[in-house]
C-alpha cells in the first residue's frame, strides 16, 4: 500500500509537469534516418530498376554453311590420300584412291571446302559407306568464323536477335585472354534432331553431345571483329591470344537476357 501511494502522489505532483520529454536518443534518430534513406532507394529501385541475367549454353566455333560428312561410295583398301587436312579442295576433287575388285576407285569430294579431317589412311582398309573425312564448307579459308550455340528447346524464346554473348574459348584460357565478344545474329525456329545435328556439324559424335539432354535450338552468334587482334576478332582482354582461333573449337557462350523489371505491375 506504501508503494501504491507513493505513485499516486508522484502522479499527482506538478512539479515535473514543465520537463521536456525525451523522446529518442540522437543515435536511435541517425538509425532511423539510415533506415528511412535505404527503404526509399529499395523502393525506387524496384519501381525503375531492372535485373539482367545470363543464358549459359555449348557451342562450336564454325563457318556458316557447316561440315559434312564424306563417306566411300566404294570398298577397298587405300592406296593414295590426294588431300591433307587442312587443304581447300574445289568440289568433285580426288581425296582418295581406293583398289577395288573393279579397278582402282577416286573418292572426291561432294561439296567443296576445307578438309577438317581425314580419317582414311595409306593401307587402311574402307567399306562402302565408310566415314572416310569431315569437310568444312566454306571457299576461302579467311572466311569470318561463327559460333553455334545449342540451348535447351524451351529457352530459345528467352533469347533476342542482337543480344550480347561472351564466348569461352576451349584453347584460350578464361584467365589469361578473357572471353570472346559476340552477337547473336539468328535464333532457330524448331529444336533440331540428332540427325540434323550431325548433318551440319559432320561429327556424330559430337552431334550426340549436344542432343544429350534432348533436341536443342540452334543460336547463330556472329563473332566482332577487330584489326587490333591476332585473331581479328574482339576479346575483353586487351588483344587477346597471341594465335588465332580455329573453326570446330568448342566453346561455351553466355548471352545476356533481355533486362526485366524486379517488379511487375498487374493490371485490372
Amino acid at each position: 500500500m506504501q508503494f501504491r501511494q507513493k505513485a499516486l502522489s508522484k502522479l499527482q505532483s506538478p512539479e515535473e509537469l514543465d520537463l521536456p520529454v525525451r523522446f529518442a536518443r540522437p543515435q536511435g534518430r541517425l538509425v532511423l534516418g539510415v533506415t528511412v534513406v535505404v527503404m526509399a532507394a529499395a523502393a525506387f529501385w524496384a519501381f525503375t530498376g531492372s535485373v539482367s541475367s545470363k543464358l549459359s549454353a555449348p557451342g562450336i566455333l564454325t563457318h556458316a554453311e557447316g561440315s559434312y560428312l564424306l563417306q566411300s561410295p566404294f570398298a577397298g583398301q587405300v592406296t593414295a590420300v590426294l588431300a591433307e587436312e587442312g587443304q581447300l579442295l574445289s568440289p568433285g576433287a580426288p581425296l582418295l584412291q581406293l583398289a577395288t575388285d573393279q579397278g582402282e576407285r577416286t573418292v572426291r569430294v561432294v561439296a567443296g571446302g576445307r578438309v577438317t579431317t581425314l580419317v582414311a589412311k595409306t593401307g587402311s582398309v574402307v567399306t562402302t559407306g565408310a566415314d572416310v573425312a569431315t569437310v568444312e564448307r566454306v571457299k576461302n579459308t579467311d572466311d569470318p568464323l561463327v559460333a553455334v550455340l545449342y540451348v535447351s528447346g524451351g529457352s530459345g524464346a528467352e533469347i533476342r536477335v542482337g543480344a550480347p554473348v561472351d564466348l569461352t574459348v576451349q584453347s584460350a584460357p578464361q584467365q589469361q585472354f578473357g572471353v570472346l565478344r559476340g552477337r547473336v545474329k539468328e535464333v532457330g525456329r524448331a529444336p533440331q534432331t540428332q540427325a540434323q545435328l550431325s548433318g551440319f556439324l559432320g561429327d556424330s559424335r559430337l552431334a550426340a553431345q549436344f542432343a544429350r539432354q534432348g533436341n536443342p535450338v540452334a543460336v547463330l552468334v556472329q563473332l566482332e571483329r577487330s584489326s587490333a587482334t591476332t585473331s581479328g576478332y574482339r576479346w575483353s582482354s586487351a588483344g587477346g591470344p597471341p594465335y588465332p582461333v580455329d573453326s570446330t573449337t568448342p566453346v561455351t557462350g553466355a548471352v545476356h537476357l533481355a533486362a526485366q523489371r524486379p517488379v511487375d505491375w498487374l493490371l485490372p
